[in-house]
Formats: C-alpha cells, structure tokens, sequence
C-alpha cells in the first residue's frame, strides 16, 4: 500500500511546535482542519493562529507551519481503532510519531487490539504491511469475522401436475366442449412421484469479539403421502405402488384407483363414498348420494341427489335438482346447465345456464355457451360473474353477489350480528357494574349473594371484552377483503334486466332499466356501469 492520503506530523525544536502537513496524492483524501484541531488539543498545544493553520490546509501543498509554544513532550506513533456497528470489522488508522517519538511494534498494535476485547479474525498480514510501509491517516483492516453461512429450506420437488387444468375447451362457434376435459393425472405403478431435497442448515460466524452469529433459520419438510405409494429406503423419494391417477391435496401426494361406476348411480349400487375419485358412466338419480375425497366425474345427469367432492365435480350434462339437488366441491364445478339446485365450489363454477338456483364459488361464476343465461335466485362469487344474460323480462328475482368468497360472507355476516349482540349485553352490564363499584366505594360490604353476582358480571365483562376484541380483528380483516375486492366485477355480454339486485363488496345496487354488452364494478364506493 502507497501513501496517498494527505498526513501530518509534529516535531518540537525545544517548546516550539512546528507542524508539517502532506498533500494527498493521486486520488487520495487531504487533512481536514477539525481532524488537525483535534490532534493539536490532544498533545496540549491550544495557542496557534487558526487562519495559518487554516490556509495551510486549504494550500493542498506540502507545507510546515510554526505553531507556538507546548509541552515538548514527544510522543509514539499513534493508532485509533474503529469498530464497525455490527462487530463484524476493526479498522485502524495511524499517526506518525513526533520528531523523536517511538514507533509502535507489532506487539504494540496486537495489545491494542487485545485491549478492544478483540478475539477472532485478526489480520496480522495486513499489521505486517503496515510495518513494512506505515502509511498513515489510511484505513487498514485489522480485524475481520466471519459471516454465517445460510442455509436453505426443505424442498420437495415433483415430477407429475400438480394443478392440472380442468377448464372446458370454447369452440369458435360460442359452444363449450364438456367432454375433453383434463381431470385426472394418470401414473403408472414404479413411477417417480416426488424427491424431497433435505434443509441445509447452514454454518454459524463470528464477530471479531469471538461472538458466534447464528445462520438464519430454516424450515423443515418431509414427504406426506397416501396409500399405494412406496418409499426409498432414506425417505428421499416415493414411488406409485400401483397404476392409477395422482393427485397433491394440502401438500399430501395421493395414488389411488378410479372408482368406476359402469351405470347410473340408483338403487341397484346405492350410496357411494370413496376415497379416491369416482366416474359415473351414467346418471346419479334423485335421492342419492355420492361422496368423493378426490373427483367426481358423471357422464351422464344429476337429479334431487347430493354430490361431495374433496377436489372437483364434472356433470357433462347438468342438474335438475328440483329444489332439492345439492353439489359440493372443494375444488371447480362444470356442467351443462343448472336448474333448482344449489352448487357451491371452493374454485370456479363454469356452467351453460343457471336458473332458479342458489350457486357459490370462491373464485369466479362463468356462465357461458350460446344463451348463457342466469334467471332467478342467488348466485354469489368471491371473484367475477360473467354471463350473457342476467334476470328477465319477468321481473324474476335474481341476486348477483361478488367481492367475496361465499363463506368468507357467511362469517361476515355472523361477527357482525354477533358483535351487536356482545356489545348490547356489554352496555346493559356496565351501568350495573358501576353501581357496585359506588357502594364499595363508600365503604359498604356487599353481602355473599350480590358478591357473587358482582363477581360473575365482572367475570362475564371479561369473557365479552374478548370476544368482541378477537371478532373485531377478524371482522376489521374480512371487511378490508371485501372492500379491496379488486376482480370483482359482473360482466355482461348481452342484456342484464330491471329488478336484478347487484351486490359488489357492501354496496348494493338494482338494475332500474335493461342495460346491455356492461361491466359492473364498485369505483370510490359505488356501483357503476361501463360499457364492454
């Protein structure tokens, strides 16, 4: 290292100070005048003219200028020692010694760092350099840690689709193909399903006071899976044990058979509960029940039956539920049509018509083909509706919510009931409350009846506050949702009609007049209507 940074140094000639003062060179950094002071105050020598001193400075010359009288005591070469805000470096910058003074050693420069409680990470290479060339006012890095090394988190990685896409196919011609759709993932028996990749939990460091830096934390996985899949003998990796279909469900790899139904769902096979998926060749007739952990799959119609699916449900058909038909999915609905049913899906509901139904989908409601119509009830998403139709010429009662999901309302609208609840019994209690507490105030001992009493009050005030705290986050929370609502909007490609009640978020709307080829969206706290 050459000298580049601008240096000075103080020799005596018997009280009289005298200051030389060294340029910097190339690039390197000058002296300041406070840096100067500082140094002057230190050795005892106050009485000097500032504006020499000063002029001095600002020349960017080599120079000496007379200060005045001092001590005359020389002194060593000087080290000051900086240590970083995270304990992670310790740097030193010289001063030359005065005329006489001594320079420091090696031992010297290991003390003072010893003296900082310095115990790790000292750079005596970079102490060496010093000795070899002492360069002063310049930053040498005496002292290093060592920086954690972090790990990684678990992972699994695997090798089949874990969201396959179950949408139908729109043809040119505005119609819906329900019978190409991608519903299972197919596997065969010795297939690699999944690797899990271990956490590497990284190496902790060490600051320069010996302290160790943990790595940052990792977390932690391991491979959960069903039946019909095997393991590597370290747990690495599993394998389909059969020929079937695989599925990811709350991080869980399932393998399983197709329940494969070669008829209608009636009497002649009763109720079905499966833990795999089920595909009906036929129809499921009124009155019964089919329940799968996976897909349901029915080829042909749904009557007044209920159907109860872990992932999706695919009538290629539709359902007439004659006001007594219900579906649940976890997963998407697609059907041909919906009349006199309820449907509710987790995901999307895509269908070819809705009519009289009460429908629910935490994503989005497509009603599509060529009519895509939606006549009377109430159909609810946490996303968009679109359809070509809505409501009626008949004025039939038809209710479109969006904004969010179905159950998220439901819960909505319970802590918002149950919060006026608490608070009103929370209003009666308290007028009660402050009436006991005047009596024992004035001194008055309550007898073993209104002690009770008193006590249970307060008991329950405590329970209420609680309650009405937790119910407020969460409703403050669920409320937020709803307002943010950002895709939530009604989409209509042909006429939507007097009478229908709009619901976006908290504010609500019903059609005065027909409107056609509109979006519906909810802008600065109302409900507006743009055109497609």
């Amino acid at each position: 290292m050459e000298q580049k940074n601008g240096y000075y140094k103080l020799t005596w000639e018997d009280k009289t100070a005298h200051l030389q003062i060294y340029a910097p060179k190339d690039d390197g950094c000058p002296v300041t005048y406070k840096e100067v002071a500082n140094f002057l105050s230190r050795h005892g020598i106050e009485e000097y003219k500032e504006y020499d001193l000063h002029q001095a400075i600002q020349s960017n010359q080599d120079c000496e200028i007379t200060l005045g009288l001092g001590s005359g005591i020389e002194f060593s070469e000087y080290v000051d020692t900086i240590i970083s805000l995270d304990k992670m470096k310790i740097t030193c910058k010289f001063t030359p010694p005065s005329g006489n003074g001594n320079l420091l050693t090696k031992q010297d420069i290991m003390a003072e760092l010893t003296t900082r409680g310095v115990k790790f990470g000292i750079r005596e290479d970079h102490i060496d350099e010093f000795l070899a060339h002492r360069v002063y006012n310049t930053e040498y890095i005496m002292a290093e840690g060592k920086a954690p090394r972090h790990g990684k988190d678990a992972s699994i990685e695997y090798f089949f689709n874990t969201n396959p896409s179950l949408k139908p196919k729109h043809n040119e011609d505005g119609s819906v193909d329900y019978h190409d759709l991608n519903t299972i993932c197919p596997v065969q028996q010795g297939q690699k399903l999944a690797s899990l990749h271990p956490m590497d939990p990284g190496e902790p460091g060490q600051d320069v006071f010996g302290k160790a830096i943990p790595p940052r934390s990792v977390k932690n996985r391991k491979l959960e899976y069903g039946l019909n899949i095997v393991a590597s003998e370290d747990g690495n990796d599993i394998f389909s044990d059969v020929t079937g279909h695989v599925s990811l469900q709350g991080g869980k790899v399932f393998v399983s058979d197709v329940y494969e139904v070669p008829a209608d769902v009636d009497a002649s096979t009763g109720d079905i509960h499966y833990k795999g998926s089920v595909h009906v060749r036929g129809s499921v007739r009124g009155g019964f029940t089919v329940i799968a952990e996976n897909n349901i799959v029915i080829e042909g119609s749904v009557e007044d039956a209920l159907l109860q699916a872990g992932g999706d449900i695919i009538v290629r058909h539709g359902i007439q539920g004659m006001q007594r038909g219900v579906m649940e999915a976890k997963g998407n609905v697609i059907t041909k049509y919906i009349e006199n049913a309820k449907v509710f899906a987790g995901g999307y509901i895509e269908t070819g018509s809705i009519i009289y139904s009460e429908v629910g989908a935490g994503e989005d409601v497509i009603v599509a083909e060529h009519k895509g119509f939606i006549n009377g009830g109430v159909i609810r998403a946490g996303g968009k509706v679109q359809a070509n139709m809505i409501g009626s010429t008949m004025g039939s009662k038809t209710t479109v919510e969006v904004g969010m999901a179905p159950e998220k309302k439901e819960r909505y609208n319970i802590l918002q009931k149950d919060l006026e609840q608490n608070k009103a019994e929370l209003e009666k209690i308290q007028p009660i409350i402050d009436k006991y507490k005047k009596v024992i105030l004035a001194g008055t001992k309550l007898d073993p009846k209104n002690k009770m009493y008193f006590n249970q009050l307060m008991e329950r005030t405590k329970e209420l506050d609680t309650m009405i705290a937790e119910d407020q986050e969460e409703f403050a929370s669920l409320h937020q949702e709803m307002i943010a609502g950002k895709h939530a909007k009604v989409t209509v490609r042909k006429d939507i009609y007097p009478g229908t009640v709009i619901s976006i978020s908290n504010t609500i709307h019903i059609v005065k007049e027909k409107r056609s080829f509109c979006c519906i969206e909810r802008k600065n706290g109302e409900i507006v209507f743009s055109n497609l």
